[in-house]
């Protein structure tokens, strides 16, 4: 089980937890940004976070771990394999989160939902009603990094490696604006 001090080291090491001035996808500014892609290319460092979110469930009749396409398909397979299990991911289609490439979920079927990172909790609730559309149980969420600092709830057992409450701004805000340290670099995969 990881604790909090051997989880940042990880993150910090791997070049996933940043510092400087970032634009997030919601618009705001932070001086702080998780970007666990980074982390994702080292299968050391992979399995290690997937485990510890493995160990949160494993009492829990998990069958089946779903991750949403990008972040999630990664967690969802070291997740799935240090559980003995099987991994799918959603994928949006038109805007809308979807299962494709013959990925079925089977009428109760007890899920584990994975991310990479949650903010606002917007993709991991899509997964979660797509879940459940398909007659699926979802038995729990699990994430790498929680970014809002524990205050997304999605009714089920939650786990994280890392809590963080990476404090953010709207431009008109934004110190680091204000401050003139130049334009906020945007480094997240959606534009």
């Amino acid at each position: 089980m990881l604790d909090n001090i051997d989880a940042t080291r990880i993150f910090s090491e791997s070049g996933a937890l940043l510092t400087g001035h970032f634009k997030l996808t919601s618009g705001r500014h932070s001086n702080r940004y998780m970007q666990c892609a980074q982390v994702l290319q080292y299968p050391q460092y992979t399995e290690q976070l997937a485990l510890h979110l493995a160990e949160q469930f494993a009492g829990d009749g998990i069958e089946l771990v779903v991750g949403p396409a990008m972040g999630g398909i990664i967690v969802a397979y070291e997740v799935a394999r240090q559980m003995g299990i099987s991994a799918i991911f959603t994928e949006r289609q038109d805007g809308k989160m979807e299962l494709r490439r013959g990925f079925v979920i089977q009428p109760g079927q007890r899920v584990l939902v994975v991310e990479d990172v949650v903010t606002t909790g917007g993709s991991v609730q899509e997964v979660i009603d797509l879940v459940r559309q398909n007659g699926g149980v979802v038995a729990g969420v699990a994430v790498l990094v929680d970014r809002s600092g524990g205050k997304v709830n999605f009714g089920v057992k939650q786990a994280c490696v890392l809590q963080l409450d990476i404090e953010s701004w709207s431009a008109e805000d934004c110190p680091m604006c204000q401050a003139g340290q130049g334009e906020p670099v945007k480094p997240g995969s959606r534009s």
